[in-house]
Order: C-alpha cells, then sequence, then structure tokens
C-alpha cells in the first residue's frame, strides 16, 4: 500500500490490490484462522474462498482472550456499511438535484450580493460550506458547488485561486465529518462505533480550522493576483 501511495495510484484500484494481497497473505499465512472463519466447505481451497468472501462482506467475530483485540478482530464487513452506502447515495443524489435545480446557487447568489472585502469573501465562502455540508448531506458538493459559485468572486476582486481553495479545505472538507446526516459523519460514526457527537467536543482540528482560515485571510495573509499589461488580473 505504501508503495502504491507513493506512486499516486487512484483509490479505488489501490484498496482493490491491496484486499487482494491480504486476502492471499491470510491464505498462505493464516490457512487455519481464514478455514475457521469459513464454517464450511469441503477441501483447503474451498474453505479458503468461503473464509475470505465471509471475512470481506459478512459478520466476523475472532476470540482471543484479549477484549481489545477481539473489538479489532469483530466486523461486519461491507454488509455493515450498506446502511452509510444507502446514505451517501440518497445524499449524492438530492445534492445533485438541489445544484441542476438552481436552488442552492440561488441561495447562495443572494449572500454574495453583500461581500464588499478580501476577509468577507472568505467569510462567506467557509459558512457557504458549511451550510451546504448541512442542507447537501456530501462533502463534495459543499466543496464542488461553493468552488464553481465563488471561483468568478475571487477573481474580481484580484484574489489569487489559493485562497479559494484553502478556505474550501478548511470548512468544507474538515466540517463534513461533524454533521451526522453528513455521508462523511455516518461513516466516521459507523467505524468508530459512536454517535457523531459524542466525539464532536473532542475534533478541535474540525472546529477549529474554519475560524483559522477567516482570521488569517483579514489579520494576517492572503493571496493576491497581479495585474497584466491590460491592468486586468492575470
Amino acid at each position: 500500500m505504501v508503495v502504491l501511495i507513493s506512486k499516486k495510484m487512484p483509490a479505488i484500484p489501490a484498496i482493490t490490490i491491496g484486499a487482494i494481497l491480504g486476502a492471499i497473505f491470510a491464505l498462505i499465512l493464516q490457512p487455519g484462522l481464514v478455514q475457521e472463519v469459513a464454517q464450511y466447505g469441503d477441501g483447503i481451497w474451498e474453505k479458503g474462498f468461503v473464509g475470505i468472501m465471509t471475512t470481506m462482506y459478512g459478520d466476523i467475530s475472532i476470540t482471543t482472550g484479549n477484549e481489545v483485540v477481539d473489538g479489532l478482530l469483530t466486523s461486519g464487513g461491507m454488509g455493515g456499511m450498506l446502511g452509510t452506502v444507502w446514505l451517501i447515495l440518497s445524499a449524492m443524489i438530492f445534492g445533485g438535484v438541489m445544484e441542476r435545480s438552481g436552488m442552492l446557487k440561488r441561495i447562495a447568489e443572494s449572500v454574495i450580493s453583500g461581500i464588499n472585502s478580501a476577509g468577507a469573501l472568505v467569510a462567506t465562502t467557509a459558512g457557504t460550506c458549511v451550510f451546504f455540508n448541512i442542507t447537501a448531506s456530501d462533502q463534495y458538493l459543499a466543496i464542488v458547488v461553493p468552488g464553481k459559485m465563488y471561483a468568478d468572486v475571487y477573481k474580481d476582486k484580484g484574489l489569487a485561486p489559493e485562497n479559494l481553495s484553502r478556505t474550501l479545505e478548511d470548512s468544507g472538507t474538515v466540517t463534513s465529518a461533524l454533521i451526522p446526516w453528513n455521508t462523511c459523519g455516518a461513516y466516521h460514526s459507523k467505524v468508530l462505533g459512536g454517535d457523531t457527537f459524542t466525539y464532536l467536543p473532542y475534533a478541535f482540528f474540525n472546529l477549529i480550522s474554519p475560524f483559522m482560515t477567516v482570521i488569517f485571510s483579514i489579520f494576517i495573509f492572503i493571496f493576491r493576483m497581479l495585474k497584466d499589461s491590460k491592468g486586468t488580473y492575470a
């Protein structure tokens, strides 16, 4: 996996290769345990196949005598994540309808009209990302839609695109895990085995990051574009 990441391989092929290699090494190094997970099947190869597939998609529970280790070795597989998958699909469909119909853009346009400074623009962008995370229920929509909406506004005000990119990441990406019905929040809640609001008070980076990007844009530093020979921003 380290090699695949260093080669910048796309996520889906990398995860697929990692799963296949994991299955192969499990058959080589722990054949007895794989057959124990299978519970049924004739012959080593059939039990090995059933055991690997069960581990990937079904419920497994391996008892070692150590409560912490037992928790790590107990999983619902892909079947246990179906609830989150349905939520992701529903959020994508809902968000797509909202974007395509123009309703999200119409709401944001009324906010853009009151922007008169770089700090206000960054603050508005951050607020819009959080708003989309709550209403559109998907992190990618909370990044892509505001990015499209504000791109021309940043350019017209002579602000470099790095400002927009930084704001989208610092507000749209990190706050998505704090919304229970957002795809990221649902995923993290399922993986961690606890309610989103349980870990929210301890997610300091996620809570502070949007405020820091606004503070930086107002009081410390912001990237600006240079004008070309015609007096327009390049």
